[in-house]
């Protein structure tokens, strides 16, 4: 058995929730904050047999696209502003990060 966790921009958790009711996969959504763009994500929780992973791994790769975001860089903390024009910078959002570790038991009560 495999626990995989995914963590998904919001724009893609609806469609990944769907995508994995469709196959018939159970998850748990947790809500979740990106470090970078301390951007809201979900995190998708989901206990399969070992032969499942592919088909849940299709499932996270058609439903989590990546795209282009412009945002404006953090002013920084030291030395003057006044100098400083935070310029927006175009940036990789998107996707899906996904673990699969093994589980040494599992029960549902």
């Amino acid at each position: 058995m495999k626990l995989i966790i995914a963590i998904v921009q919001d724009k893609d958790s609806n469609r990944l929730s769907g995508g994995l009711v469709k196959a018939n996969f159970r998850a748990t959504k947790l809500a979740s904050t990106g470090g970078f763009l301390r951007a809201g994500n979900t995190t998708f929780m989901i206990g399969v047999d070992d032969s499942q992973v592919e088909a849940v791994m299709e499932v996270i790769r058609s439903s989590c696209k990546v795209r282009e975001q412009l945002v404006t860089p953090v002013t920084p903390m030291s030395g003057t502003t006044d100098s400083y024009l935070p310029l927006p910078v175009e940036v990789q959002v998107g996707g899906a990060t996904v673990f699969v570790m093994p589980v040494d038991r599992f029960e549902h009560f």
